[in-house]
This record gives structure tokens, C-alpha cells and sequence, in this order.
């Protein structure tokens, strides 16, 4: 069994005035996940969930506990190391998309790799392909606002993509689409996963979210249910 993810033990507790030891929102997570499987995690709200994905990202760092993402320690990496490993080999998708509304769907995943330090003929390469995976080659040069909310939170997709992110973590991706957007995005995300062997795990409260994932995980006043 191959593990992008894994977690013993892990902890995540803020300081409180209130609360001399701090009021934890993870509470000795265990969770495992397999490479090439698309996993949802739910829960409701308060529950952990966008803490736990924020620990999985590097974008916040545990109390305590183990965290091993794609072969990599995140607690014994420091911010610099952090920012240039999401940067290689993650992807992160949240429900605003995220898009900046002055530039092109093309220019939105070219502005990434540019950032990456990327050569031109390969950042413009890249981009095209990404948006051709995404099946918005035609709407290259296409802004936000002439886009609909699916075709927004693809590019959103393709630009998570661009560095060849073998994970992406994805933060309520459905939350601003309607069911029949939402159906067909999490069609195409299922179909990502399977042809380009990548791992997909996405929070969520959508039940629709069920029939298309390989695993449904319940956070649980910060315990993982079902793992």
C-alpha cells in the first residue's frame, strides 16, 4: 500500500485566554490515504475539517503528533521549505476559486508557473495543457466574469494542476455551484483522478459528493471517523 498522506497522533490546539490548556481542534488524528484514490472528508462546522487540510498543506503547523505528506515530514520543515514544496507539489482548490478577475484563464495558470521560475516556452505549454485537460482550451483567453461557476473552479483546477501536483487539496470546491454544476465537476474530478493517477482529497458537506468518491471520511469533534 502506497500512502500520499498519513498521520499518527496529531494535534492541533489554539491558545485561549480563556482556557489555560487551549481549546483543540484536532484531537489525535490518525488518517491514511492511498495513492490514486479520490477521498472526501466531512463533518460539521467546527468540527476540524479546513484546520486538518491547513495542517496537511504546511499552511499550519501542528501542536504535536506526525504528518507525512507525499514522503515528505512537514513538522520538521520550516516555512521557507514549506512554501517551496507547496508551490513544487501540491495543488490547492478552494470554494472562491480564487482566480484574479483582471486576467485570462490562460494568464491565471501562466501567472503561477511564471512565479515558479518556469522558462517561458514551458510555463506557456503547460498552461495550454492544463486547460486542454480541463476542457477549456477555447476559453483560453476568457476572464472570470465571462465565465459561469463551473468553468471558473476548472481553471481553478487546471492552475492546481499546473506544477504537476500529484495531490490536491481541495476546500469546498462544490460549495458555490448548483447541483447540476456540481454533479458534472465532481464527474470530471473522478475522471482526473482515474486517467492521471492523481489523489484528490476534498472537504465537503455536499451528499451528492458520496457516489463519486472512492472513501468518505467523518471528522468528529477532531476525530477522523471511518479511517
Amino acid at each position: 500500500m502506497s500512502l500520499v498522506i498519513e498521520t499518527k497522533d496529531l494535534w492541533r490546539v489554539y491558545p485561549s485566554k480563556n482556557h489555560a490548556e487551549g481549546i483543540p481542534a484536532l484531537r489525535g488524528i490518525n488518517l491514511q490515504v492511498e495513492t490514486g484514490t479520490f477521498v472526501t472528508l466531512k463533518g460539521r462546522s467546527g468540527s476540524g475539517k479546513t484546520t486538518l487540510l491547513n495542517c496537511l498543506a504546511g499552511l499550519d503547523k501542528p501542536t504535536s503528533g506526525t504528518v507525512h505528506v507525499l514522503g515528505h515530514d512537514l513538522m520538521q520543515m520550516s516555512d521557507d521549505e514549506l512554501t517551496a514544496w507547496r508551490r513544487d507539489q501540491i495543488g490547492l482548490v478552494f470554494q472562491s476559486f480564487g482566480l484574479l478577475p483582471t486576467l485570462s484563464a490562460y494568464e491565471n495558470i501562466e501567472l503561477l508557473l511564471r512565479i515558479k521560475g518556469d522558462e517561458y516556452e514551458a510555463r506557456d505549454k503547460r498552461a495550454l495543457e492544463c486547460l486542454e485537460i480541463v476542457g477549456l482550451g477555447k476559453w483560453k483567453d476568457h476572464r472570470p466574469y465571462e465565465m459561469s461557476g463551473g468553468q471558473q473552479q476548472r481553471v481553478a483546477i487546471a492552475r492546481a494542476l499546473a506544477n504537476e501536483a500529484k495531490l490536491i487539496l481541495a476546500d469546498e470546491p462544490t460549495g458555490e455551484l448548483d447541483s447540476k454544476t456540481t454533479h458534472e465537476l465532481l464527474k470530471f474530478f473522478r475522471e482526473l483522478v482515474e486517467e492521471h493517477k492523481i489523489t484528490m482529497l476534498m472537504v465537503s458537506h455536499d451528499a451528492l459528493v458520496d457516489e463519486y468518491v472512492h472513501e468518505v471520511l467523518e471528522l468528529r469533534d477532531g476525530v477522523v471517523i471511518g479511517n
